[in-house]
């Protein structure tokens, strides 16, 4: 048709509306905003936004005092997206007379002594500097293109006819020119290079429409097309005429107009014409469409096209003066199932959206999922907002997103939970997950759900509803899914070969996207898809690159791949950084690796006679269990006169089952302050007392000086101190601090106090941590401070 108004023209009505709705809120009389707010919801009822109409009419009078911000800024998107159509022009020209009629009532004073009609309703405004009666004013628009318009009778029920007589039929549109979206046919998605509607595709009950429309010329006059809602009935009917009555001029009036004055302007006419009555309910009454007047036009050779639902119809026929002029009209009856054919023909289009909908519609039909997908779409974005349903809105989209992951059909419920959380959307806490779910699952329109309820092995599932899915994915402002998505879709179908390939493959798209924009947890996960396929140097190349950017999960998977192929000292790096992050796995493989360094240096130092090296290596071999190993390595560091090896070597000989030779080395240990000898001494089982067989093995002090205490200890309890005393001070002599502070022991016990503080302090000045203690608690003399 080629109209279409500028869309700088239609944001400033948008926001002249809006102003004036705002000074209706803020005016000190509450008659004034009601007025202006039926007015308005009125006027979204008609343009099929009723959920708008609820908003408005939700709004309190007074708010406008409090300044409130953002209800101007809200109020204008949504007038914007009423008038927002480019075809249609109605909705613009209505706005705009509206805008006119209301600016004298909002800037009236109160002491103007302007009169408000607060009734039930508001007759809709005169028009300024009417020509003709239209309608709509559209002289202050712009237009780029032709612009055709449709000619109105203005006048509404209860008003007196027009005296002056209304053009003629020559300037309406002919049938075969109607536009479809301004008479009735719901919107659908809006795709790129498309038009704005598919392709009409013809119905089973073409022919029989079609039929009646032939006999309605010397019959009736009346034809109606009933069914459901949105089942395509005003799509058929318009599809007809212009099959039948291509030439013939098409008269549409608006809902309630007066109809009375209609034989006038057809009378004498060069040709019949045809009176679209879309919604006929909206048409009925005194002045309106009754069995007189229908009369006179099929006298006049004209044919009445209508739509009617199922439950207008049922409520008109049950009431005498509707019933009368229903029981004139032939009833074609529009199923909303297609039947197989129909389905065959709409695939055979070369309009996706046909494609789509015969695929995915099942039994609510095509032309009800293309006329209710977009409403959907509409009312799931609007529930993001925290007031409404954000929770519910977060839901549906993590079903969405899967679904253009690859995973089609039901999905788990408790995956949703966990998906939806991820969006960082505001306000979920204020909406339980129970209600959102009711919501999300609710039919719409008394037809479709955004999220479809089932069950599987006894737990819930939801199947997201596929307009929305093809809607996201052809909006090429709708972002992608996120890699954190693909990576729950990637669990969730791991080993199901039914998903697994189609969603593997989406998420290397998605995780290649992600890491050219540095995202080093995608570069991790192509490393994980590529290792999982066997291509293991491409993901040793990813894991690389995410390790060096930082990303620790990364790291343990280069340092493995370093150790499998020998290369531990260049995993070392890889490995502490993740283990550093807690990466459990990798802190044991560091370990092991640092161990292995570890026995191998300590080994070469002992090789060297380090006696401490020695020890260590003792240590590690056995833990090993290599017994003999150790006890090899301790008397190397022993016969270095190296003390700390006596916890090691008890505990050796412990495991040996020697409790004597273990309890004289844990006795040196824990003098020495080794805790852990401590508890090792105290939970020792078996006797604790020497033999000749401890006496014999702590006999060879010449090799291992430190043996000279050890065979004092073994004297000294078998009750030869005079033995033991001499023990004590060879071991002195080789310069053994705990031979010196048993010797004190020794004196003190015999009754000999001074001279075991005279040892004592030998034994403090090489630094033994008993003697040090036992000094503290016998403070010197002066006959005792030197030898």
């Amino acid at each position: 048709m080629g109209e279409r108004v500028d869309d700088g023209e239609l944001d400033r009505l948008a926001d002249e509306a809006a102003e004036v709705l705002e000074l209706g809120l803020g005016l000190p009389d509450r008659a004034v905003w009601e007025a202006v707010r039926r007015d308005f919801m009125a006027w979204f009822g008609r343009r099929d936004l009723d959920a708008y109409a609820q908003d408005l009419g939700a709004v309190e009078w007074g708010r406008g005092r409090s300044s409130d911000q953002e209800l101007p800024a809200l109020w204008h998107r949504q007038l914007r997206e009423g008038i927002g159509r480019p075809s249609d022009i109605a909705a613009a020209g209505e706005l705009r007379a509206l805008v006119k009629w209301l600016i004298p009532t909002v800037l009236a004073p109160p002491e103007s002594g302007v009169l408000l009609d607060t009734g039930p309703s508001i007759s809709p405004p005169p028009l300024p500097e009417s020509t003709g009666g239209d309608l709509f004013d559209f002289r202050s628009g712009t237009f780029n293109g032709q612009v055709v318009g449709v000619q109105h009778v203005r006048n509404t029920y209860g008003a007196p006819p027009p005296g002056d007589a209304q053009p003629g039929p020559v300037n309406w549109p002919l049938a075969k020119d109607i536009e479809p979206l301004t008479h009735g046919v719901r919107p659908t998605r809006r795709v790129k290079d498309l038009p704005a509607l598919p392709p009409y595709v013809g119905r089973e009950q073409d022919a029989a429409v079609n039929s009646a429309l032939k006999r309605a010329s010397s019959r009736s006059g009346l034809v109606v097309v009933q069914g459901q809602a949105y089942v395509g009935k005003s799509r058929t009917a318009l599809a007809a005429i212009a099959e039948v009555f291509p030439r013939r001029r098409v008269f549409a009036p608006a809902q309630h107009e007066d109809l009375r004055k209609l034989p006038a302007l057809l009378h004498g006419g060069a040709e019949p014409c045809v009176v679209w009555l879309d919604d006929l309910d909206g048409h009925l009454g005194e002045c309106g469409l009754e069995p007189r007047l229908l009369a006179r036009l099929t006298a006049l050779e004209a044919v009445v096209l209508a739509t009617m639902r199922e439950e207008a119809y049922d409520k008109c026929v049950g009431t005498s003066a509707h019933g009368r002029l229903l029981d004139l009209a032939e009833l074609v009856d529009l199923p909303a199932t297609w039947e197989a054919a129909e389905l065959a023909r709409a695939k055979d289009m070369a309009d996706p959206r046909l494609v789509e909908a015969a695929r995915e519609s099942g039994t609510s039909g095509v032309a009800t999922y293309l006329a209710i997908g977009p409403r959907l779409w509409k009312d799931w974005q609007r529930a993001r907002n925290a007031a409404r349903h954000p929770r519910a809105h977060a839901l549906v989209r993590a079903a969405l997103d899967l679904a253009r992951c690859g995973f089609k059909g039901p999905v788990p419920q408790d995956l949703l939970v966990t998906v939806h959380e991820g969006y960082g959307i505001a306000g979920l806490e204020k909406e339980s997950l129970e209600d959102a779910l009711e919501w999300a699952g609710r039919r719409r329109y008394g037809v479709l759900r955004m999220l479809a309820r089932g069950m599987r092995d006894d737990r819930p599932v939801w199947e997201v509803l596929p307009y929305l899915v093809h809607t996201a994915e052809q909006d090429e402002g709708f972002p992608p899914v996120a890699g954190w998505v693909w990576r729950h879709a990637l669990a969730a179908v791991s080993g199901n070969p039914a998903h697994d390939f189609e969603v593997t493959a989406g998420a290397r798209q998605a995780f290649l996207r992600e890491a050219e924009a540095g995202d080093a947890r995608a570069m991790h996960s192509l490393g994980v898809l590529d290792e999982a396929f066997g291509a293991w140097e491409e993901a040793e190349s990813w894991f690389r690159r995410a390790a060096d950017t930082g990303w620790p999960e990364s790291a343990g998977h280069v340092g493995r791949l370093l150790v499998e192929r020998g290369e531990s000292r260049q995993a070392e790096p890889y490995l502490e950084t993740a283990a550093e992050a807690g990466d459990d796995e990798a802190a044991t493989l560091l370990g092991t690796l640092l161990r292995e360094r570890a026995a191998k240096w300590f080994g070469a130092a002992a090789d060297l006679g380090n006696p401490e090296a020695a020890h260590r290596l003792g240590d590690l071999l056995l833990a090993d269990g290599d017994f003999e190993g150790a006890g090899d390595r301790y008397l190397a560091a022993e016969r270095s006169g190296y003390a700390e090896a006596a916890r090691s070597t008890g505990m050796l000989h412990l495991l040996a089952n020697e409790p004597g030779k273990a309890h004289v080395l844990l006795t040196r240990a824990v003098e020495a302050g080794d805790e852990p000898a401590v508890t090792l001494l105290a939970d020792m089982r078996g006797d604790p007392q020497t033999s000749k067989e401890v006496a014999d093995y702590f006999s060879s002090t010449a090799t291992y000086p430190l043996d000279n205490a050890h065979h004092g200890v073994v004297m000294e309890e078998e009750g030869r101190p005079r033995e033991a005393r001499k023990d004590y001070e060879k071991g002195h002599a080789a310069g053994d601090p705990y031979a010196a502070y048993r010797l004190a022991l020794l004196l003190e016990k015999q009754g000999n106090p001074e001279e075991a503080k005279l040892w004592y302090r030998k034994a403090a000045d090489m630094d033994h941590p008993a003697a040090l203690k036992a000094l503290a608690e016998h403070p010197a003399t002066p006959d005792t401070v030197k030898e």
